[in-house]
């Protein structure tokens, strides 16, 4: 299932133009927040689908009836552009696990790259609820590479995969590339244009530069 969240009407919209606004952008601090909020929007839409059990909650005047996770979900990011849209889902899932994949694109002198992981940090992912993040997806490539390196940590009950902005070519990669139905993917915005160079047209630009600063 796949879930297009700009299809509706929301203030998640306004958090969409502003992130993509290049005069906004020039505003880290703001950038960062904004992908925070999206975080926040997105686990508020994901909290949905979890499963909630029954308890008693203690008051100062008596017991409350409450309906609370059965089971925390483990939330991964592709660093460093994820690192504010994973906040944003810590604020939301605070007592949740977290991985982190360190994966890049490797340019070549004919333009061409390849995607190579570095580093993976996670706890058991058996039977877990698992939400893979990364704010742009273009090939999906890297998307596709995380989930797989994650898999050696265990096999997930289920998989939410969640970007901010994407190609529709990237959208359809990970379609395609997922092993079976047991995934939801859900996405804030989907631009049709995907350049030969694999970047997001309108899009909003390199999320981890405009977050922290440009690399070298």
């Amino acid at each position: 299932m796949v879930h297009i969240l700009s299809e509706g009407h929301s203030i998640l919209n306004q958090y969409i133009a502003e992130i993509r606004d290049k005069h906004i952008q020039q505003d880290r601090i703001r950038f960062r927040r904004n992908m925070e909020r999206i975080g926040e929007f997105f686990a508020y839409e994901i909290s949905k689908t979890l499963h909630y059990q029954n308890s008693l909650t203690q008051t100062v005047l008596g017991e409350a009836q409450s309906k609370t996770l059965a089971a925390q979900p483990v939330i991964a990011t592709i660093l460093r552009a994820g690192l504010p849209l994973h906040a944003g889902f810590l604020n939301v899932f605070d007592g949740a696990q977290n991985a982190f994949v360190s994966a890049y694109r490797k340019h070549h002198k004919d333009n061409s790259f390849e995607i190579q992981m570095e580093y993976l940090s996670s706890p058991s992912l058996e039977n877990k609820t698992l939400i893979l993040t990364d704010p742009m997806l273009a090939t999906g490539s890297s998307m596709i590479l995380a989930y797989q390196a994650l898999l050696s940590k265990g096999k997930p009950a289920h998989t939410h995969i969640v970007s901010v902005i994407a190609s529709k070519e990237g959208v359809d990669y990970v379609r395609k590339q997922m092993p079976d139905n047991n995934y939801t993917l859900w996405i804030a915005a989907v631009d049709e244009e995907l350049t030969a160079h694999s970047y997001i047209v309108p899009g909003l630009g390199d999320a981890g530069d405009l977050a922290f600063g440009e690399k070298l």
